[in-house]
């Protein structure tokens, strides 16, 4: 690369680090890649971070020794976090979203990537502090939530199947109970997917009673793998007659009633709010 003035060099090392979250990255790499003292590249890293942590934008950690350097974590401010929670509840509370049987329709949501991409974040700052080697969620509506969540920890995505599909190999199949009628289900995950003893984040877009992140984690111990965590976009607060078959989880937003006659639903900011 040629030589940068120091500014086009500040911008340049941002947007490398943006880009490469998590990572530890040798002061070497950036002195290497702009021809510049390690000295030089310290002070610009210490102005990165200031404006980083200031801006709400993540931690810059800097890490000394020889096999040191310098890690980006982003991480979500939670007044900023907060300021999202409640746009969600407010989109998710117009009345045109209620189907028939009570059902909430929210896939125009999860297809909007820039809201994919804060609610990724948000949850990725919740278990930034733990060792995590893959994002896990069920085909197909968790799937963009899934891969936001992923980016921000830079990590793969491992996809849990409904129907075990030929292209896959071998994998490994079990039966879960799931939905107010108790029907079960059947979910596969490729053996070649996911390494044993993994630890692994479960992602989901929407929890009822939790039957189908149960199957997950059940489907898990077959790997002889740890749930590092969980996190959803929405979560139902009233389960009627129906025990949480999860308890240590995240939430986004808590939907606690949808009112079909009256068109009116009731959407509020989730427990990672209340932690």
């Amino acid at each position: 690369m040629k030589k940068l003035k120091r500014s086009e060099r500040l911008v340049d090392m941002t947007q490398y680090l943006l880009s490469e979250p998590h990572t530890l990255i040798p002061l070497t790499t950036f002195a290497e890649r702009y021809s510049a003292a390690k000295s030089s590249i310290s002070e610009d890293l210490a102005i990165i971070k200031d404006v980083f942590e200031n801006e709400g934008l993540g931690e810059l950690q800097t890490l000394a020794g020889a096999a040191g350097g310098v890690r980006y974590i982003p991480k979500l401010r939670r007044d900023h976090a907060l300021a999202f929670a409640e746009e969600l509840c407010r989109q998710l509370q117009q009345s045109d979203r209620i189907l028939p049987g009570g059902y909430l329709y929210m896939s125009d949501l999860l297809g909007q990537p820039s809201l994919m991409n804060e609610a990724g974040k948000i949850i990725a700052t919740a278990f930034s502090d733990r060792e995590i080697d893959v994002v896990m969620t069920v085909e197909t509506k968790g799937i963009p939530l899934a891969y936001a969540t992923a980016a921000q920890l830079n990590l793969p995505v491992v996809l849990v199947r409904r129907d075990h599909q030929v292209t896959e190999g071998s994998a490994v199949s079990i039966n879960y109970v799931s939905g107010s009628h108790k029907s079960i289900h059947t979910m596969s995950l490729s053996r070649r997917a996911l390494k044993e003893r993994s630890r692994v984040l479960i992602v989901d877009d929407f929890m009822k009673a939790g039957g189908t992140i149960q199957g997950m984690v059940d489907l898990l111990g077959e790997f002889n793998a740890e749930v590092a965590g969980v996190g959803v976009l929405v979560e139902s607060g009233a389960v009627e007659n129906e025990e949480r078959l999860l308890q240590d989880y995240i939430s986004l937003a808590r939907l606690s009633d949808v009112d079909a006659k009256t068109k009116m639903i009731t959407v509020n900011p989730g427990n990672y709010f209340e932690k």
